[in-house]
Formats: C-alpha cells, structure tokens, sequence
C-alpha cells in the first residue's frame, strides 16, 4: 500500500512505524451522551467511563477570586469574572444536564473515581497579569490539595500562562494552543507540547516532525469528522482532542495506513 506523500515523509523523519493510534482526549467531557453537558461532572465521569485517556476542561476565575469549570467567559448572561461563585451557583442556573455550574474543587474530587485519567486544565484568560497570577496560584493549590498533580496537563491559548505553568510546575506537560508559534519557538521557553487547531497541522506539517523531533507532544483539536481524524492519524499526532471520543477510538483502533488521493487531504 501507498503512503500520501505528506504523511510518508513525515513517518521517515520521524524514523517511526505508523503507531496503533493516538491518546484521546475528550473535550470539555464526554459530553454527547444521554445525561451529560459540556464541562459538568458527569461528562468528566462519563469520558472515565470509556477509557479516554484525557478529559478536556475550562477553567475560569470569578469576582471573589474562586475557579469554576465554564468554557466561555460568561454564563448564562452573566459575566464570570464580574460575577460571584454564589450568583453563577443561582438555583435557576443550571448546565443542560440539570447540573449547578462545578467549582473547580469539585471537578477535581469527581476525578478521583478516576484515578488513570489525564486531566487536560485549560486556563481562559485574556492576558490580564493579575487575573492570570491569582487563577494560576488557585489553580495549583486546588490541585495539589486534591493530589492530583500527577495527572493534569495544562493548555491556554494564553503564552504567558503557559510559561508560568511551566515554571511553576516543571514536571507537568504544558502545551500552547495559539496555533502560530513553531515548535523551536516553545521548546525555548520550556513548553512541552504544540495543541493547534487541526488545519494547522495540514498547512504546516512539518512542525510535527519538527516537534517530535524535539521530544515534544502533538495534539490536534477539535477533530470530530471521520475525514479529519483520517487526517491527524495519517500525520502521526500523539493526541486527538474531539467531542467524538468513541468515533476517534474506533477510527484509531481500525486505522490502516492507505493511498488516499491528495484531493482529499
């Protein structure tokens, strides 16, 4: 069987078999199921429940400085960070699955169930240095007070952030999610691992040679079409984050590497 040219060349630099498949990451949980929602407790529970090997969750910081699980900076019409841990836990506030909005110390006991399951942090920040010192500071004494310092990995569109993780926890993967910093850039500054948009990685394929080379993770999100994960299989990514967990697992499970027209790609 043929190898697409781009994939081809990217398996001999890397000087690598095509690998069974990459880790999957459910994003913001397993939350395409019966009774779950984005970033709840049960869709954390349920992505432990299929074996994933992350769980995707967002982290932000409210008026009076406590962290909850919500992608957005806002919820429900209230701004978070404007708002206080009780308005947002308003007994008419509730995610779609009936749930109160988790603190984040909540999330973090839920994982306990758990205990294999990688927890991927992302910290939602827009640059503010004061916002991000007191979310970072929580952050990591809510996840040592839990003991759960082994499993989490953190991402943030934010350099900053990133750089501060990574100074504050040297042991724990941290990756960049900007999408448009090379792999060499990061490795300067002691960032572990690129998370990029999967487009990136079809413009610019290289830089996962580039960063394998450089003893550093690849992740692509968020990879829900049976096209795409094609794609990032192909390319040799270490990690898939998707809201199609199952799929990817099945895809990655059945995987053969095939001629596909170049047209498709």
């Amino acid at each position: 069987m043929l190898l697409i040219l781009f994939a081809g060349c990217l398996l001999v630099a890397c000087g690598k078999e095509v690998a069974p498949g990459p880790q999957v990451v459910a994003h913001r949980g397993y939350w395409k199921t019966e009774g779950s929602a984005q970033n709840s407790i049960a869709s954390l529970l349920k992505a432990g429940e299929i074996g994933v090997y992350g769980s995707e969750f967002d982290v932000n910081l409210t008026a009076d400085d406590e962290l909850v699980v919500n992608h957005d900076f806002t919820y429900k019409g209230l701004v978070i960070r404007k708002s206080t841990l009780a308005e947002l836990r308003n007994d008419t506030l509730r995610l779609a699955n009936g749930e109160l909005i988790p603190t984040l110390d909540e999330y973090l006991e839920a994982s306990l169930q758990y205990p294999e399951m990688k927890l991927v942090f992302e910290l939602k920040s827009k640059g503010d240095p004061e916002y991000e010192a007191t979310a970072i500071r929580k952050s990591i004494e809510a996840i040592k007070r839990h003991g759960v310092q082994k499993r989490v990995e953190f991402i943030s569109f934010s350099l900053s952030a990133c750089r501060e993780f990574a100074r504050q926890m040297p042991r724990n993967r941290v990756e960049y999610l900007g999408g448009e910093m090379a792999p060499d850039e990061l490795k300067k500054l002691d960032i572990s691992g690129i998370d990029y948009h999967h487009s990136v990685f079809l413009s610019r394929p290289e830089w996962v040679v580039e960063a394998h080379n450089k003893g550093m993770v690849v992740n692509a999100w968020t990879v829900d079409e049976d096209k795409d994960i094609e794609r990032m299989l192909l390319l040799g990514v270490d990690q898939i984050t998707t809201n199609n967990p199952e799929r990817v697992m099945e895809l990655a499970e059945e995987f053969e590497v095939r001629d596909i027209p170049s047209s498709e790609l």
